[in-house]
């Protein structure tokens, strides 16, 4: 059995805990990423506490000087806090204990007036508001190399497909701006989830709100938080903002993933469409001429991890009553799982991205067969004062016949073309051309050349403009749990 005396709830039990059951049951295993956001709201709660009258300023100097050295001594070295917090129960344990190693038993006063309950609650909005400004910044940098990408391309062209079959040619840089229109948005919903996490549980208590008469907006202030909670019994059981975190980081996921796809069936013998970068490819142990697309492959394979956090937080919460429950400490895990997933999965696609190497030829090419034109051919009889339906019919005969007699539209005489109908004249051939056929999509979005580069600038002030509210952060080692 396990000595209780130390634990922050021990006065109301007598018999010890069972050990196994007092091991499995402690959260501090994983729950050690939060010391920087548990540091932060205890600097703000002890600041709160002294204009309350329940700390003296020395009192409340001398803590946040404690809560300062814990961060000296413990931030990124997770494994002395875990030989330094083996009889740790969880983060906010494991603080209290440091502190009053460090500074007496003063250290002990910090928690009044406050439950571990609104602590967790606010120290996850602090979490996952601290990585969806460094998943900004990683969706910032892919973006802008897409946008370069873009650039790079010019007017060379590619097919467009459709249940997986070529349906009209395109663009490659309209190609990249759909990727670049996914992750914007991306970084939109990342930006209302923020918005609405950025309330401050502190004074909440465990359930009903503190029985100090605590001035709560002097936490939510210090803590950057637009205002304290309205709910007490919300605030402490609210996991809402975890969810829409990670559903926002499965639609993240699932867009790269898509794009992972496409590269992958570009990049094989078959599309010839891209050549993978070697510094991003793996070979095999067994054939010596493979370069196989371990990147894009493990993207794939990462969104599959990422959506599942998102599905075992919403079972979770499922039928859980009000207020907190021992439940909640389970959406902790897949958060810190779901953001450093992410987050390496960005660092590597934005290199990636920029390293790609597009095959033009190949992809003019693919564009020159399989009747891509043939929209704009329909296009040019419904100038000529035909039916959309109609024309739709006369060119899909016409395809037929050219499927018949191994040829493409353009290849018709204008004898030929004659017999689906009289419409057809002399100047059909041009409006059939692979520059003709991108430009008669002349509309907003469309991929006609002059409005693609209208739109590849408009992308680019956008994409300034994410990148100049999310400046670089600095590099925070995967293990220091920032």
């Amino acid at each position: 059995m396990t000595d209780q005396s130390n634990k922050m709830w021990a006065g109301r039990f007598r018999e010890p805990l069972n050990e196994k059951f007092d091991h499995w049951q402690r959260s501090f295993s994983f729950d050690w990423q939060l010391l920087p956001q548990e540091l932060n709201s205890s600097r703000a709660h002890a600041i709160a506490l002294e204009a309350a009258g329940i700390l003296t300023t020395e009192e409340s100097s001398q803590i946040v000087a404690g809560l300062d050295r814990i961060f000296d001594e413990y931030i990124g070295e997770p494994e002395l806090m875990s030989r330094h917090g083996e009889d740790a129960e969880d983060i906010h344990h494991f603080v209290e204990m440091s502190l009053v190693k460090n500074i007496g038993d003063l250290g002990r006063k910090l928690h009044t007036g406050r439950s571990r309950n609104e602590q967790i609650a606010t120290d996850l909005r602090l979490y996952i508001r601290d990585r969806a400004n460094q998943l900004h910044y990683q969706l910032t940098r892919w973006t802008q190399a897409l946008v370069v990408k873009a650039t790079e391309a010019g007017d060379a062209v590619m097919p467009a497909y459709t249940h997986l079959q070529r349906a009209e040619p395109v663009l490659v840089a309209h190609w990249l701006l759909a990727y670049v229109e996914m992750l914007l948005r991306d970084a939109s919903r990342l930006e209302d989830c923020n918005a609405r996490l950025n309330y401050c549980p502190l004074g909440s208590g465990a359930v009903a709100g503190a029985t100090l008469a605590l001035d709560r907006s002097i936490a939510a202030r210090e803590l950057r938080f637009t205002a304290p909670t309205a709910n007490s019994m919300d605030a402490t059981s609210d996991r809402d903002f975890v969810l829409e975190y990670l559903q926002v980081l499965t639609q993240i996921a699932l867009h790269a993933s898509r794009f992972a796809e496409e590269i992958t069936l570009f990049a094989t013998a078959e599309f010839g469409f891209v050549d993978l970068p070697e510094a991003f490819s793996t070979g095999s142990s067994a054939m010596p001429q493979k370069k196989n697309p371990d990147l894009t492959e493990l993207v794939r394979g990462k969104a599959g991890r990422i959506h599942g956090a998102a599905a075992t937080v919403t079972l979770l919460l499922k039928g859980l009553p009000l207020a907190y429950n021992k439940d909640m400490q389970e959406t902790q895990e897949p958060v810190f799982e779901a953001s450093h997933e992410m987050i390496r999965m960005l660092r590597v696609l934005a290199p990636f991205t920029a390293a790609l190497v597009f095959r033009t030829d190949r992809m003019k090419a693919a564009c020159a067969t399989g009747f891509l034109n043939a929209m704009a051919a329909a296009t040019y009889l419904v100038h000529k004062g035909v039916p959309f339906r109609t024309a739709h019919e006369k060119i899909g005969n016409a395809v037929r016949y050219c499927l018949d007699k191994k040829c493409e539209l353009g290849d018709l005489s204008l004898e030929e073309l004659r017999q689906f109908g009289e419409e057809f004249q002399e100047d059909f051939f041009a409006a059939v051309t692979l520059e003709a056929t991108l430009d008669c999509h002349d509309v907003v979005g469309g991929t006609n050349r002059a409005r693609v580069r209208t739109a590849l600038t408009e992308a680019e002030k956008r994409v300034q403009a994410l990148a100049a509210r999310y400046a670089p952060a600095p590099e925070v080692p995967e293990n220091a749990g920032a």
